[in-house]
């Protein structure tokens, strides 16, 4: 039975290798090591076709699927392993897709790597991957964090764009439907595919794997923050809003949402450690099409689409080695949406602000930066926009600078 389910996974995969394959920006680390390649992510980015598709579609490759329900009853790893090796000819790498719904995977990975396989795993949970990685496999593993499509990917589906409208559309599209592969390679229907793929993970990668006793209190939650996603909260707050018994509660659920790669979280930015951890946090999904799919609309919301694009950005750029990031509140409660640290030094404040045409939310924005800059001493100004791209200098009550208004499709295309 074990080998006719190998085999399957095998002809399966062979499928779907012959569809379309889009280049990512980022490559596979660790591959010509005889370290282990991690390739984590949300699913459906992606990970399977990343991953093979970088391995160099190698013949000695032996793949195994753990979303297979199946292999996960069996109590005799051994017997997975020797179906592989029939099945693929006694191969030299390993390629475990979703490891996290293996039981003690860590402790087999182990084992295996020892008898002189090379190992490539991926999986959908950070938390499990990270805290199992860093205790079990430190300093024998790489990492590779695989998200949704950036618009520089999609745009790579179609022919270069003939002018900065043809961009500006582009990008305001991606906006709109978020980055998921099959959606835009597939034409699937952003909210139907979407939501389905949202109440399937909130089951199988959190309901079931953490017995959650309380469910439809758990998909409530969900959909309040992504409804909200860009809002500022604490968990005080949300107990009131979204109904829960206790902080604690509250804590673990969305700890289970981040660690399934549906929501994310960035802190307030403090200089002191005590004072960040004591202060609310912004909510933003991993894709914008979630929001699409699940929220609770009555418009657009343009402007909160915008930002979440921007911190999507941000998040896969941080997750990847690069800068911190944060939001920032002073003391009269003015905000800016993005604070970027590298290192010690605050290097950049960004404002994300759909339409500035109306002089009041211009200036808003031009004063939060310009206090801010002052008192983070950041001189990197930035106001993301949909169409306006100007550098101008200005001041307000002694604070003085530079902002830098970019276009968003700019803005991506200087961060590739």
């Amino acid at each position: 039975m074990i080998q006719n389910i190998i085999a399957g996974q095998k002809a399966e995969l062979e499928r779907r290798l012959h569809e379309k394959y889009v280049p990512r920006e980022t490559v596979l680390k660790g591959f010509d090591t005889d370290l282990i390649s991690v390739v984590i992510g949300p699913r459906r980015a992606g990970k399977s076709f990343f991953t093979m598709h970088s391995a160099g579609l190698k013949a000695e490759i032996g793949y195994v699927n753990f979303d297979e329900e199946r292999l996960l009853k069996i109590d005799n790893f051994d017997e997975i392993i020797s179906a592989v090796r029939a099945v693929y000819s006694d191969p030299k790498i390993l390629f475990f897709d979703e490891i996290q719904n293996v039981i003690q995977w860590e402790i087999i990975v182990n084992r295996l790597q020892r008898d002189g396989y090379k190992l490539i795993l991926t999986g959908s949970n950070s938390h499990l991957l990270s805290s199992d990685l860093a205790t079990h496999l430190t300093g024998r593993h790489y990492s590779t964090y695989i998200f949704p499509f950036s618009l520089s990917e999609i745009m790579n589906l179609f022919p270069p764009p003939d002018t900065t409208f043809d961009r500006q559309q582009r990008c305001f599209e991606y906006v709109m439907k978020g980055g998921f592969p099959e959606i835009w390679i597939k034409n699937f229907d952003t909210g139907e595919y979407l939501s389905a793929l949202f109440d399937s993970i909130i089951l199988k990668d959190i309901v079931k794997r953490y017995h959650v006793r309380f469910p439809i209190a758990l998909t409530d939650l969900a959909q309040i923050l992504i409804t909200n996603i860009t809002g500022e909260f604490s968990t005080t707050s949300i107990l009131k809003i979204a109904n829960f018994n206790s902080v604690h509660t509250v804590a673990k659920y969305l700890g289970y949402l981040e660690e399934a790669f549906l929501l994310f979280s960035i802190p307030r930015f403090s200089y002191k450690i005590s004072e960040q951890k004591k202060a609310g946090m912004k909510i933003y999904c991993y894709d914008n099409g979630y929001f699409q799919a699940k929220a609770f609309k009555f418009s657009p919301n343009t402007g909160k689409l915008f930002e979440n694009a921007v911190a999507i950005e941000l998040k896969r750029r941080e997750l990847n080695g690069g800068s911190k990031m944060f939001y920032y509140k002073n003391q009269k409660q003015e905000e800016v949406d993005f604070v970027i640290q590298q290192e010690m030094k605050i290097t950049q404040l960004i404002q994300v602000c759909y339409s500035i045409t109306e002089q009041k939310v211009k200036e808003r924005e031009i004063r939060s930066l310009l206090k801010a800059g002052t008192e983070l001493q950041c001189k990197r100004l930035i106001v993301i926009t949909n169409d306006y791209a100007q550098k101008e200098h200005h001041s307000w009550f002694g604070n003085m600078g530079e902002i830098e208004f970019i276009p968003l499709w700019q803005w991506f295309e200087m961060n590739e």
